[in-house]
């Protein structure tokens, strides 16, 4: 199973050391995220840092760190989903067009989001972060 990464997961998972890094990297998970989203991480960096309180070489060492575990899937395997992702989630969210695109590429894809808009396309399946952590450490 493919799990596409909401870029608010990554985020979250840099910002601190919580239940989100460690699903990442100790689940064995097969983690994808658009890499189009690595525009968004990168532009929201100076708040990531404040959040987090790192500093930068801290917050770069963990981010590469946290990408050992997450494959960037390239636009040209999306570029097909992206008129019908659009048109799912033109009237939702037009940002995250990218992320149902991609999970709509793999064949049994979801996509991991704790952002409520996603339960309102039917397309594609979305695990919060909650049911992970439930799924994956019996809590």
């Amino acid at each position: 199973m493919i799990i596409v990464l909401d870029t608010n997961i990554l985020i979250s998972a840099l910002i601190r050391d919580s239940v989100t890094r460690e699903i990442i990297m100790s689940s064995g998970l097969d983690f994808r995220l658009p890499e189009l989203s690595m525009h968004e991480i990168r532009k929201h960096k100076t708040m990531i840092l404040g959040k987090s309180g790192l500093p930068e070489s801290a917050y770069e060492n963990t981010l590469n760190k946290l990408m050992e575990y997450v494959l960037l899937i390239p636009t040209e395997e999306i570029k097909e989903m992206l008129d019908d992702a659009k048109k799912i989630m033109l009237h939702i969210d037009p940002n995250d067009v990218v992320f149902l695109a991609a999970a709509m590429a793999y064949p049994s894809a979801i996509i991991w989001s704790d952002d409520r808009h996603f339960e309102r396309q039917k397309k594609v399946a979305v695990v919060k972060t909650e049911q992970l952590f439930r799924m994956f450490y019996k809590a």
